[in-house]
């Protein structure tokens, strides 16, 4: 897939979205699958909000579609959060919720910006 190459935000999520993927490929080699089947779904759907975003009609409906896929990635990091604790199967979360928050961070100064640019 190609990406504007000033869009990091729409790179990181896609690059997130794979790395998710793998991450619940991990951990059904291990047999767990319902903590990881929502961590799947919330992880892989920032992405695609993202590319709603970059369609947006307006700019508020660029800062709606944005914060549903801010709301997608702190899902994601309680989700990884809960996970981490619970100690059912040997994946280190640390690497991913390093990079949700890197994520969550963008977005918010997206939004921030955008919201105060209407």
């Amino acid at each position: 897939m190609s990406f504007k190459e000033d869009n990091l935000i729409q790179k990181k999520t896609f690059d997130f979205a794979l790395k998710i993927i793998q991450f619940y490929s991990d951990c059904k080699s291990q047999n767990e699958f319902i903590l990881p089947k929502q961590i799947l779904r919330c992880g892989t759907s920032i992405g695609a909000n993202v590319e709603e975003a970059i369609a947006a009609q307006s700019k508020k409906d660029f800062i709606s579609k944005l914060s549903i896929a801010n709301k997608e990635a702190r899902e994601t990091k309680y989700w990884l959060k809960l996970y981490q604790s619970s100690n059912l199967v040997q994946v280190d979360v640390e690497l991913y919720l390093k990079e949700i928050e890197s994520i969550i961070n963008i977005l918010t100064k997206i939004i921030k910006t955008s919201s105060e640019n209407l």
